[in-house]
């Protein structure tokens, strides 16, 4: 009796007992498969159902095609910024002070210009 003990711990043995084990959890991953293949036209049916109600429902909510006023809420028009203390000021000042500026920095770097020209001449 001891060499049956012995026998059925054989190398072997556990080989066949791990591969029946893997040969069933591929006979079960075959099965989930084969439903999941078998259920797929009634799932993609139900798919396009559902779809083809959202879609009723969105166009028999009465909307009008033309009814953009949820686009155009623009922020620069909101009421927070006409009630805003503080007005923007004209463009027309900030143009000009624009232009004073560069005149400005242009003259500086002129300036900076001469002034190193000058000096690398020593």
């Amino acid at each position: 009796m001891a060499r049956r003990r012995a026998r059925s711990d054989t190398p072997l043995d556990h080989k066949q007992q791990e591969l029946a084990r893997l040969e069933q959890n591929l006979r079960r991953q075959m099965e989930d498969l084969q439903r999941m293949i078998e259920d797929a036209p009634r799932v993609a049916e139900e798919i396009s159902r559902r779809e083809r109600e959202e879609l009723l429902q969105r166009a028999s909510e009465g909307r009008e095609r033309l009814d953009v006023s949820i686009a155009l809420n623009d922020k620069r028009f909101s009421e927070t910024i006409r009630s805003s203390p503080r007005r923007r000021r004209a463009l027309r000042k900030e143009r000009r002070e624009g232009r004073l500026l560069f005149v400005v920095l242009v003259i500086a770097l002129a300036v900076a210009v001469l002034w190193i020209a000058t000096h690398l001449q020593l």
